[in-house]
Parts: structure tokens; C-alpha cells; sequence
């Protein structure tokens, strides 16, 4: 109870550094903020001409909404793992790189990975918000499922915040951490149904069958990847347009609660040691 109020007591440093993350990232650019839309934008691009055209894969149209633009299908879960992605990438180094201001100044040392969280949140919701308008102009009936959609962001966050605080704690004492999730990120990412639907894993799993002969089979491990279930729900709300899976939806609450209370509990035990660690 006493780490909450001082967590709230550190709301004016979160928004502080958040406020430096935002602005400091497109500072004397001409584009600004629409930089933003670059990177999965190209993704975009790329990704729909190579599963798209090269490797004909086809997702099913979208339902009850009718749509059948891959390209749309694709951001519907690309936007939420470049969130999640990014969110890690820069919480693991936000303790290291901040060393100098750690060892000097006595303050709520969560804030700093937080602020990380909450600078990429203002990013992806600047990039959900242009998603959402692109669906609405193909006759995507979105609008009803937003405040739905928002609540899954945050779900999403608190997630991703929960491992961010537990691998910036590792990276203190291992600085491997970080070279590790650049890989851990790579092969994360083709696990996770997002350039390809996830009935091909569906299928396959039903042809393979129980593994080495237990009724476990390859989709239940697949399963296990809390992003498949966020991935999952993003399309059902804005690319189906429809109410999401009362599993899908249960899994992201708890690895979300789950992630966070653990990345906590994780990151206040090890902070008083942070100091000299770095």
C-alpha cells in the first residue's frame, strides 16, 4: 500500500519524463508526430506484398463487417505488436541509460520504465486513431467498439509494463538482457498470429494431432503466447466488428493483472539495490 502511494506520489516525474520521451523523439522534424506512421506503414507495405501477393495468404473476410483488405487485416494486429515490441525494446535500457540520474537523485525508480510505456501509448493510440479512420472510410462500422477497443489497450499496456519492469531489472544485473529480446522478439513475433491467420495454425494442429501421443497438441502450446489472445481481440473488435471471444478476453485480463502485479512486485524488490547494481 505504501509503494501505491508512492508510485502516486511520482505521478508529476511520469509525466514529466513521458512529456520528454513525446517530444524529444520528433523535436525539429518537419513531419513531427507523423513519423509515427513510418515504420508500420513499411511493414505494411512489405508484408502484404510477400503473404499477400507472393504467398497468396488469404484471412477469412472479416465477420459480420464484410471487409477482405489484407492490408487492414494485417495493421488490425500489427499496430498492437509494435506497441508491445517497442514498450520492451526501451524498457529494458530505460534503468541502464539512466544510471548517471539513479545514482545522484533518490526518486521512484519505476517511473522511468513507466514513462516508456506511456510515451509509446501516446504513439500507438496516435496510429490506432489513423487505423480506426481508415476502416470507418471502407465501411468498417467501427465506432460502437471503441471504448471496448481502448479498454484492450490498456490491457495491453499493463502487460506490456509488467514484463518491461521485470527485464529492466534483469538488464541491471545482466546486460545480455537486452541483446536476448532482440531475438526473443524476432521468433516472438512469427508465433503470434499476425501476418498470417491463425487457422493455419488450427489446421496443421489438427493434422499433426495429439504430440507424442498426449491429447496436447500443437495449438494448445501455441496458445500459451498471451499475445495470441490480444491479437486475437484487436480483429474481432475492429476488423470484425464484433463482440470478442469470451476466452480470448478472460486470457488478456489475466496476463495483464498477472504481468503487472508481477513485474511489481519484481521491480520493488530489487530497487533499493539499483544504485549500486548500475
Amino acid at each position: 500500500m505504501n509503494y501505491i502511494k508512492e508510485l502516486l506520489a511520482s505521478r508529476e516525474l511520469l509525466v514529466n519524463l513521458t512529456l520528454r520521451e513525446v517530444k524529444g523523439k520528433y523535436r525539429r522534424t518537419i513531419f513531427g508526430q507523423l513519423w509515427s506512421l513510418a515504420n508500420p506503414l513499411a511493414a505494411m507495405l512489405v508484408y502484404t506484398f510477400v503473404f499477400s501477393f507472393i504467398f497468396q495468404i488469404r484471412p477469412d473476410k472479416g465477420d459480420p463487417s464484410g471487409l477482405n483488405i489484407f492490408a487492414l487485416w494485417l495493421l488490425c494486429g500489427l499496430l498492437p505488436w509494435l506497441f508491445f515490441s517497442n514498450v520492451l525494446s526501451l524498457g529494458v535500457s530505460s534503468l541502464v541509460s539512466n544510471a548517471a540520474l539513479i545514482q545522484k537523485v533518490y526518486f521512484s525508480r519505476v517511473v522511468l520504465p513507466l514513462s516508456q510505456v506511456a510515451a509509446r501509448a501516446f504513439t500507438w493510440l496516435f496510429e490506432m486513431g489513423v487505423l480506426v479512420v481508415a476502416l470507418a472510410i471502407v465501411g468498417s462500422f467501427v465506432w460502437p467498439w471503441l471504448p471496448l477497443v481502448l479498454v484492450v489497450m490498456l490491457l495491453l499496456a499493463l502487460f506490456a509494463a509488467g514484463v518491461a519492469l521485470a527485464l529492466a531489472v534483469m538488464n541491471v544485473y545482466f546486460r545480455d538482457t537486452e541483446h536476448f529480446l532482440t531475438i526473443i522478439l524476432q521468433i516472438w513475433m512469427y508465433l503470434t498470429p499476425i501476418i498470417y491467420p491463425i487457422s493455419l495454425v488450427e489446421t496443421q494442429s489438427h493434422n499433426v494431432g495429439g504430440i507424442f501421443g498426449t491429447p496436447i497438441t500443437v495449438l494448445d502450446l501455441y496458445s500459451l503466447n498471451p499475445m495470441v489472445h490480444f491479437v486475437q481481440v484487436f480483429r474481432e473488435l475492429l476488423y470484425d466488428n464484433r463482440w470478442p471471444s469470451g476466452d480470448a478476453m478472460l486470457a488478456c485480463v489475466l496476463w495483464a493483472i498477472g504481468s503487472f502485479t508481477l513485474g511489481l512486485i519484481i521491480f520493488r524488490r530489487n530497487e533499493k539495490g539499483l544504485a549500486e547494481a548500475l
